[in-house]
């Protein structure tokens, strides 16, 4: 197994890179690795280890949470030894701890790594295997289809002429009612507590019976909507009220749920607020930290990109789409064919939700229609993925801050160009790696970074 060194092609590299690579790669999270090995130019795999000691006291922790509802013969209700357990139930806790382990540490970890590594993926990692014992080191193997072969020229000075705004006054009058409309949300906020519709940052740790965590130094950070309804956003009543810098416990049936339905747990669970965003306002100092804005003036004329339209296309939409345009006219690259159908899988498996699906489908040119989006969307994907990293750009707390407060309201939502991720499972408001919304805000923030240097005078 050989680390993929930042920024170079899919390859074997020394033992000394190797050794560097390691130590880098497992400098924050409590010791987990990640290590790569490359089966072809445009195919590896990414293995995330876990450490016996991390792996060790997780499959205490899930032994003892059955102590009380398990039965057995000889043993009282909540009287079953835990080693009885550990020894008879081993297969049980095995696939529970594959599924809490993956979505509590390993998902963060491994998106962490693909970015600092700087592997431009095409589509999202595929989870392969999976091993893991009692008292030994895990694996989880994903698959990652690779593209190294795009070399960035000097762009920043392409010529580029951005589409003109309409010049209806009335683009105007409805900019500065949207305005006046946010800063009277603003002026009449009593509090900065956690309402419904809010987001909130956490770092969430598994605690023993003394509310002492069960792995030092081992919390994990998610993002979380308190949904409108409550049906489909259980677990914003834990949040409700609360403000950043609360800690509190909580046993919540949604978070057991949510980190395995393998088995029924009572974990207690250590939860620390360190970030919040509300929904009752449009928060105009993000906006402009977005968009690198200084001036009021300025504000506007960029809040007018999504209120002029021409044939049903935003004035940002479309400078997003030129702008790209000019920069892939200078990058060309060809893709492996792979890629593109499973783009195009992903595209039509969206498209069956699509009540109009029927009708789209009959259309002569449907077939043709979904593989040209397929290939653009996944070569502008491959391109904004390549230059983030080309620039060193990086996402922090603020940049996610300022996604979501674009997601806050409909309109704004048109400043952002790719498909917006689902936040729910099965209907329900679900946590949200810190990790993987940073994948998602680091694309976005990429084009904002584009069209700033191209439209720069």
């Amino acid at each position: 197994m050989a680390h993929n060194e930042a920024g170079v092609s899919p390859a074997v590299v020394s033992h000394n890179q190797k050794d560097k690579n390691l130590q880098e790669s497992t400098e924050s999270v409590h010791q987990l690795a990640f290590t790569i090995e490359c089966i072809r130019p445009n195919f590896c795999y990414a293995t995330i280890t876990v450490p016996a000691e991390i792996v060790t006291t997780f499959y205490h922790a899930a032994a003892k949470s059955q102590q009380k509802s398990t039965l057995t013969h000889g043993f009282q209700r909540g009287a079953v030894p835990i080693e009885y357990i550990k020894q008879n139930f081993t297969d049980n806790l095995i696939e529970h701890l594959k599924e809490l382990l993956l979505k509590y540490c390993v998902i963060n970890f491994l998106c962490q790594q693909i970015q600092r590594n700087k592997l431009v993926v095409a589509g999202n990692p595929r989870l392969s295997t999976i091993h893991i014992s009692p008292n030994d080191d895990a694996k989880f193997v994903f698959e990652l289809s690779l593209f190294a072969d795009l070399s960035i020229y000097e762009w920043k000075y392409f010529p580029f002429r951005p589409p003109k705004r309409k010049n209806y006054k009335d683009l105007d009058r409805q900019v500065e009612s949207f305005l006046e409309k946010e800063k009277a949300q603003l002026s009449a906020l009593e509090d900065d507590t956690l309402a419904i519709g809010d987001w909130v940052s956490f770092n969430i740790s598994f605690m023993d019976d003394d509310q002492k965590p069960l792995m030092e130094h081992f919390a994990q950070n998610f993002w979380f909507k308190l949904g409108e309804d409550e049906t489909e956003s259980p677990l914003r009543q834990l949040f409700v009220g609360k403000k950043t810098g609360d800690i509190f416990f909580s046993d919540h049936h949604v978070l057991q749920e949510y980190f395995s339905d393998q088995l029924d747990t009572d974990y207690l669970f250590g939860i620390e607020i360190t970030n919040t965003l509300s929904h009752k306002y449009f928060c105009l100092d993000h906006f402009k930290r977005t968009f690198r804005i200084k001036t009021n003036k300025d504000m506007h004329k960029k809040l007018i990109e999504v209120f002029s339209y021409r044939n049903d296309i935003s004035q940002r939409h479309a400078m997003v789409e030129g702008a790209l345009g000019t920069l892939l006219s200078k990058h060309r690259f060809s893709m492996p064919n792979h890629f593109v159908l499973r783009q195009k899988k992903t595209l039509l498996d969206k498209m069956q939700h699509n009540p109009d699906y029927h009708v789209y489908r009959s259309q002569k040119d449907f077939q043709s229609q979904v593989q040209k989006l397929a290939e653009k969307q996944v070569m502008e994907t491959l391109f904004i993925d390549k230059l983030a990293y080309h620039e060193n750009l990086s996402v922090s707390d603020e940049d996610i801050k300022g996604y979501l407060n674009l997601i806050n309201r409909p309109r704004m939502k048109e400043f952002i160009y790719f498909d917006l991720p689902s936040f729910k499972i099965q209907g329900q408001e679900y946590p949200i790696p810190t990790e993987e919304l940073k994948r998602m805000c680091l694309r976005e923030k990429t084009i904002n970074y584009i069209i700033y240097h191209l439209t720069k005078k």
